[in-house]
């Protein structure tokens, strides 16, 4: 008779590293300082809900979908300027991600070592130039000196409704050149410019952290440089470069100063990204927050709870995705 036995499995035993007051204090300063960080935003909020909530009780449902601003009325509404808001965002990522993602690819990967360092100080110092700076840049520079482009892009991509300008024929050599001035892709180059530092220095730090066997295996195996770019730090880049660009949104969709030195404010939905007039929710409430009534006020306060919510929900999607990819990154 055979008499089968199990023996338990010992307990797991918990490791526990000993830390001393130094380790203690570093801790609690970090938890703080999460904290506090917590605290301010759930105060901003509070605040802005707060001196927020007479307009939004007076305009109901309808303040998102209203496109008219005249809150001593009684007809306002942040349509118009969520759409341009998006819609000058939009226009800034897209010339953005390219110039950021080939600017970091060759300072990781092609820059001369002497070469590299003054580069990563120049995009650093880019990122560091006032936004008024850019606003005087794009008004008295690249206004004048992108109409070219933007009669082009009338004229050969006008089939792409973003792209048309109604009631202007853009073959037309004397055709006014100012319906193409103070337009929502102008101001999108501008908050481009604000943009691309920022997003370049998370790809970059991102990309130079690529895997050193993975790289030398991919070039032992006969890859180019550029095939191993592409086979080995976009991929593992992928996450950094997610983050970074929605990093970037959230900074251009909460861009002011260079908006609305650029732009010429109209409270109607503007589609048309190369015509003349656009806006968006931070210059709206410069413009209109030094001449505003108490309940004028209350409704530039709700504008501005809009934005905070929306630049909120980027910042926190971004930094999720950032956390994520570095750790596991895979390469594939």
């Amino acid at each position: 008779m055979t008499v089968s036995t199990t023996e338990a499995a010992p307990a797991a035993r918990r490791l526990s590293a000993d830390s001393g007051p130094a380790d203690r204090v570093f801790l609690g300063t970090l938890r703080g300082g999460g904290g506090l960080v917590l605290v301010i935003m759930s105060f901003v909020g509070a605040f802005l809900t707060y001196r927020a909530w007479d307009a939004l009780g007076e305009a109901g449902p309808s303040f998102v979908t209203t496109e008219a601003w005249e809150p001593d009325s009684g007809n306002f509404g942040i349509a118009a300027v969520l759409v341009g808001t998006v819609l000058i965002a939009t226009v800034a990522i897209c010339l953005s991600v390219p110039l950021a993602t080939g600017t970091a690819l060759y300072i990781s990967e092609y820059a001369p070592p002497r070469l590299k360092q003054t580069l990563i100080s120049m995009i650093d110092l880019m990122a560091a130039v006032p936004s008024v700076v850019y606003g005087l840049w794009g008004l008295f520079y690249l206004q004048g000196n992108v109409v070219g482009l933007a009669r082009w892009l009338s004229t050969y991509l006008g089939w792409f409704p973003p792209f048309s300008v109604p009631g202007t024929d853009p073959g037309d050599p004397l055709a006014s050149a100012s319906v193409y001035t103070a337009s929502t892709f102008i101001a999108g180059i501008v908050v481009a410019m604000m943009v691309s530092p920022i997003i370049c220095s998370i790809m970059r730090e991102v990309f130079s952290q690529a895997p050193v066997g993975e790289r030398e295996g991919a070039l032992a195996l006969g890859a180019t440089h550029w095939g191993m770019i592409r086979s080995v730090v976009l991929p593992f880049g992928r996450g950094g470069m997610i983050g970074g660009t929605m990093l970037g949104l959230g900074r251009a969709l909460g861009e002011t100063i260079g908006v609305y030195m650029v732009i010429s404010p109209v409270f109607e939905i503007q589609w048309h990204v190369l015509q003349q007039g656009g806006n968006s929710v931070s210059s709206l409430i410069a413009l209109r927050y030094g001449d505003a009534s108490e309940f004028h006020l209350s409704a530039l306060m709700a504008a501005g709870l809009a934005l905070f919510l929306m630049t909120l929900v980027v910042n926190f999607l971004a930094s999720s995705i950032v956390a994520r990819s570095r750790s596991g990154a895979q390469t594939g």
